[in-house]
This record gives structure tokens, C-alpha cells and sequence, in this order.
């Protein structure tokens, strides 16, 4: 494990370096990474220039699921969507051979090495939002809720990974996945407000089938002391299952790639 979190560290840095090295796109970057969150958050408040409530969530309350969101979203540009880009760039040239033969797990290569190093801000200014929320309504967790919701994070992480190794794998088919990628950025996009607010089918594809109420609402909800540990269960079992999956998927879809020399 240790040697992962060694290559990781090499070629982060070596990503920031990257993006360091034109100052002009460097400072555009960050003040791009710091709009999207206060819009978001700007977006939520003028739904309650009309109502005192969403889904049943006060402002302060939706300040946490709005950070969990930015945090996710901070999470899929810091490392996800580079991958993505660089898996699919390997299979069409041809040169995925380089990373299969590195004397490395090549879902890690393929999947977690390239990063956009700048968009930890959105993970920072989540947290704060998350914060602000907490301190607007008074409100401490217990030991408890916090032990849960620090639980709920790394399986909320395991399952946006595992559902994009498994868009991503479909490149090998397809080659194109973009219009995969940009339908799920669609369904995250609801993730921006509680669960509560949508009903029927909806609610139900957003939590079973396409899980981001695990990603924002859940999380968030445990902060308040309102999930019960069925869910959080629930969550390991998810994140578990897709991460098995997933791997699987990655390990069938090797056998079919043809690289340029063959």
C-alpha cells in the first residue's frame, strides 16, 4: 500500500508542477475552482427567497448536502475526469501498453495517477460550507454522528470511483465514453439538493440505481442525527459490491484491447 501512496505522490506533484508552469492559466484555474462553489451555493439561496424550507431541509441544513456536493464534484475533477480522459486517450492511440506493462496494478495507473491538483479547493471550501452550516445552526455532532459520517465519506468516494472505472471500462467498446460521462454528471447534478425533494421513481433511481443520495443527502444526514446505521451499512455493502464489480469489469475488458502494435 505504501508504494501506491509513494507513485501517487510522484506523479501529483509532477501534475502541479504542470500547472504551475503558466502562471496565467495557474491563478484562471484557482478562480474558476473558487466560483463554482459560491455559485452553487447562490443557486440554492434563491429558492428560499420564496419558501422557508426544501424537501423539508432548512437553509443551513442544505449548506452541508451543498458542501458534501462541491466536495464530490471536487473529488470527480481532482482525479476522475483526468483519468477518464487519459484511459480513453490510451485505447484510442493504441498505447495502454505502457501502463500494462509496469510493474503496477494497471487499474491504479490507468485510474489514479493523473490529477487536476487545483481543484482541491472545491474539497476545501465543501468542507467549509459544511462547517458554516453546523455553526449557523448551532449544532455539534456527537462522537457518534461524527464517527458515521467519516464513514460515509470514504464509502461515498469508493462508490463514484467504482461507477466511473465502470464508464470508463466501457471505452474499450466504445472507445467515445463522453456521452456515458456527461449522462451520469447529469444525475449528479440532482445531488445539489436533499433527496427528500424528489418523489416516486425519481427518488428511488437516485438512491438504488445511480446512488448520489450516498454521496450528498446521507452523509449530510448523518451530520443532523437523522440516518439510522441501516444506511450507513448500506453504504459499505454498495461500495463494496461496485469496487468487486468494477475490478472485475476492468480485469474482462483488458482481454479486448488491442494495442497499436498488434
Amino acid at each position: 500500500m505504501r508504494k501506491y501512496w509513494n507513485l501517487m505522490a510522484v506523479y501529483y506533484r509532477s501534475s502541479l508542477l504542470v500547472q504551475m508552469e503558466y502562471r496565467a492559466n495557474f491563478w484562471s484555474s484557482i478562480a474558476i475552482s473558487l466560483m463554482w462553489p459560491v455559485w452553487h451555493v447562490l443557486a440554492i439561496a434563491i429558492f428560499f427567497y420564496h419558501r422557508p424550507t426544501l424537501g423539508g431541509w432548512s437553509f443551513n441544513e442544505v449548506l452541508l448536502v451543498v458542501g458534501l456536493f462541491d466536495i464530490f464534484s471536487g473529488i470527480m475533477e481532482l482525479i476522475l475526469v483526468p483519468n477518464v480522459r487519459q484511459v480513453v486517450d490510451h485505447i484510442q492511440k493504441g498505447t495502454l501498453d505502457f501502463v500494462l506493462l509496469k510493474p503496477a496494478d494497471s487499474q491504479f495507473l490507468a485510474t489514479a495517477t493523473a490529477c487536476s491538483p487545483l481543484r482541491v479547493l472545491d474539497i476545501v471550501l465543501g468542507f467549509g460550507f459544511i462547517a458554516a452550516g453546523l455553526y449557523r445552526l448551532g449544532r455539534v455532532p456527537t462522537g457518534a454522528e461524527f464517527l458515521t459520517f467519516s464513514l460515509m465519506l470514504p464509502a461515498g468516494f469508493v462508490i463514484i470511483y467504482s461507477m466511473w472505472l465502470l464508464l470508463t471500462t466501457l471505452a474499450f467498446w466504445w472507445v467515445r465514453v463522453d456521452n456515458f460521462t456527461e449522462l451520469f454528471n447529469s444525475f449528479y447534478e440532482a445531488g445539489r439538493f436533499p433527496i427528500s425533494v424528489y418523489t416516486g421513481w425519481v427518488r428511488f433511481v437516485l438512491t438504488f440505481v445511480v446512488p448520489i443520495a450516498f454521496l450528498t443527502t446521507f452523509p449530510a444526514a448523518t451530520l443532523l442525527g437523522r440516518l439510522s446505521l441501516g444506511y450507513v451499512a448500506g453504504a459499505m455493502l454498495m461500495a463494496a459490491g461496485l469496487l468487486y464489480a468494477s475490478n472485475r469489469f476492468w480485469k474482462y475488458a483488458i482481454r479486448f484491447y488491442s494495442s497499436a502494435s498488434s
